[in-house]
């Protein structure tokens, strides 16, 4: 039996997919062993690599995640999950299977004992403004319900399709417009008043140090795992990036 700690631990950017069947057994591992020691799990976004509705929960992929996530569940561990731009329309269905709660995007939360605030990323990209716009589309009610009126082979092919173009969309941006700006970091650091901030979303691992009127203030990125991945692993008195390369 695995002994169970009171450390946290986060991680996003997974991008499951059939297509990549090491990537889901990593996943799968992590959540059979790190995770089930853990008090609780943060899934930041982007768990799979796209998400066309609930409804496509028994497919084979999204339903051995589900069973696993649902074993963690049921061992004590407690798993929250914020939306990503990819699946963004995971809803209550998945999450009520999995046994995980659904959380708002930002959020500030106590982690270990430090005020800590809790993101996807994408919001903090403030100049690529095209991405934002299509993010205000896809995030609104009535584009979700037209969407998911929609029968699920021509939601898979559309999923599809825009994974793709993003890619292409992609290529043709510098790394400067993808990341986050500064102003946008700082403005959410005085909204909550917290001095740590941990997202996913750029693909640019690392710790980064911001000073907002007069506090030091520590940034997390996560990981994605389109590579070895990895996850960041919270005590009450350290932070450890857990990198699958090393």
């Amino acid at each position: 039996m695995t002994e169970r700690t009171d450390c946290t631990l986060l991680l996003s950017d997974v991008h499951l997919c059939e297509e990549r069947p090491a990537q889901v057994e990593r996943f799968l591992s992590v959540l059979q062993g790190p995770a089930r020691a853990a008090g609780q799990l943060f899934i930041l976004g982007d768990l799979f690599e796209y998400w066309v509705g609930d409804d496509d929960c028994a497919a084979p992929l999204p339903g051995r995640v589900l069973e696993a996530l649902a074993a963690l569940s049921r061992t004590g561990t407690r798993i929250s999950l914020l939306h990503g731009n990819r699946d963004f329309l995971i809803g209550p269905a998945f999450a009520s299977a999995a046994g995980l709660t659904l959380i708002e995007d930002p959020v500030c939360v106590n982690l270990q004992g430090t005020a800590t605030i809790l993101m996807h990323g994408d919001l903090l990209c403030t100049d690529d403004t095209s991405y934002l716009a299509f993010r205000a589309q896809v995030r609104n009610p009535a584009w979700q319900a037209s969407f998911l009126a929609q029968p699920l082979a021509a939601r898979h092919q559309q999923a599809r399709g825009a994974t793709a173009e993003s890619g292409r969309a992609k290529q043709e941006k510098s790394l400067e417009i993808m990341d986050v700006t500064e102003d946008a970091v700082t403005a959410v650091f005085r909204q909550f008043g917290a001095d740590r901030m941990i997202h996913g979303h750029t693909h640019r691992p690392g710790r980064h140090t911001h000073h907002v009127d007069g506090r030091t203030c520590t940034r997390w990125v996560l990981p994605d795992w389109y590579g070895p991945g990895g996850y960041l692993r919270v005590d009450a008195g350290a932070v450890q990036a857990v990198d699958f390369s090393a």
